[in-house]
Order: C-alpha cells, then sequence, then structure tokens
C-alpha cells in the first residue's frame, strides 16, 4: 500500500519491528507450520507452503491453503483424488480501506497457479481483531492490478529508487517511520528553497 515502504524494505534493505509487526510475526509463525497438515473432512489443509511464480519475480511463503476435494481439481502428491487450492492469508488488525491484502492474496493465488498449473477463482483474508474470514474474487481487475504493480516493484529495485508518497494516516502505524520520516514529504526541496531565496534577492 506503499511504494516508499516497499522501496526502503526491498530496495534499501531497512527494517525495524514496533509491536504491529511482533504481533503479525506472532501469527504468521502458527500460520506457518508447516509440520501442522491436517485434514477435516474433505479439507486438506497445509501451511507455509512456499509458492514462486517466474512471469511475476515473486516468491514466499502462503500462510495457509486448503485443498478441497473436487473433481474439476489437481492431483497432489500423496494424496488421492483430486483437490481445489483455497488460499487464506492471516493478518494480524482488521480489513483496511485500501485493496493492499486483496493484492497480496491474489499474488499468492497466481503463484500457486503458476506451480499447480490450475485456476483459483477466490480466497480468504482473515484478520486476527474481528475472528472473521473475508471472501475475496480474484476477478481479472484484481490480476492485473498485480501485474502492473509488480512491474513497477522490479522497475524501483532496478533503478534502486526510493520514491518519495504522500504521507497519510497509515504512516502512524508504520514501523518504519522513523527510517522514513514521512513529515519531510511536506518540506520543501533544497531546490525550491534555493529558488525562491534566489528570487527574492533580485
Amino acid at each position: 500500500f506503499c511504494r516508499r515502504q516497499c522501496a526502503l524494505i526491498h530496495v534499501e534493505k531497512q527494517w525495524k519491528e514496533n509491536l504491529r509487526t511482533t504481533e503479525g510475526q506472532l501469527m504468521h509463525a502458527r500460520a506457518h507450520d508447516a509440520s501442522q497438515r491436517e485434514r477435516r473432512g474433505n479439507t486438506l489443509i497445509v501451511r507455509g507452503l512456499s509458492i514462486a511464480s517466474p512471469i511475476l519475480g515473486l516468491s514466499g511463503q502462503c500462510d495457509v491453503v486448503e485443498f478441497r476435494a473436487c473433481e474439476g481439481g489437481v492431483p497432489l502428491q500423496g494424496e488421492n483424488g483430486r483437490w481445489q487450492p483455497y488460499p487464506i492469508e492471516y493478518k494480524r488488525g482488521e480489513p483496511k480501506e485500501n485493496d493492499a491484502d486483496a493484492l497480496q492474496l491474489c499474488a499468492q493465488a497466481m503463484c500457486l497457479e503458476a506451480a499447480l498449473c490450475c485456476t483459483i477463482s477466490e480466497g480468504a483474508l482473515f484478520y486476527g481483531k474481528t475472528k472473521r474470514r473475508m471472501t475475496v474474487s480474484l476477478d481479472d481487475k484484481l490480476r492485473e492490478k498485480v501485474r502492473r504493480m509488480t512491474a513497477e516493484m522490479h522497475e524501483l529495485a532496478r533503478r534502486g529508487h526510493t520514491p518519495k508518497v504522500k504521507p497519510s494516516k497509515s504512516c502512524n502505524a508504520c514501523s518504519l517511520r522513523e527510517l522514513c520520516l514521512p513529515a519531510l514529504m511536506r518540506k520543501k526541496s533544497v531546490q525550491d528553497y534555493l529558488g525562491e531565496a534566489m528570487e527574492g534577492d533580485e
């Protein structure tokens, strides 16, 4: 949801913890426990599944993927029948006003599709604060935005560029606030300051 935060982490390799990131890591540590593979009826639950997409240039881990028994699904090694994957991303807080979480979930689904040669039409976001799942339709509009923003992220990395952004209320909760210094984004650049000073002297 923040291009500057993305560049600070992935281009400048900067990171800082706060309460929110620590709580999030604890939640994900439980969700990513790959040893907790379980079956509930016709659903196989897999945690910490590693994924990647050479086309998108993305890799990572899914929090949870539910494989649901389905005739039109995909075969799984060591399992009988066919299974339809259903990714679930865990978030510590509550639903955001923007679509950042849905985009992350969609990117995971696109990586799963690349690995399993299947189509995933929906997934879910689980929020720790509300203790509820929110179903997300992984439509063409969301997928195109994933492609566009992924390409933009790769371009920032290629250029080694950290962009300026307009500060928002999200800055207050960001663990990188002291590294980013969003208040400085409102200040005039040195070039503008000198230009105005020189005009005043004429």
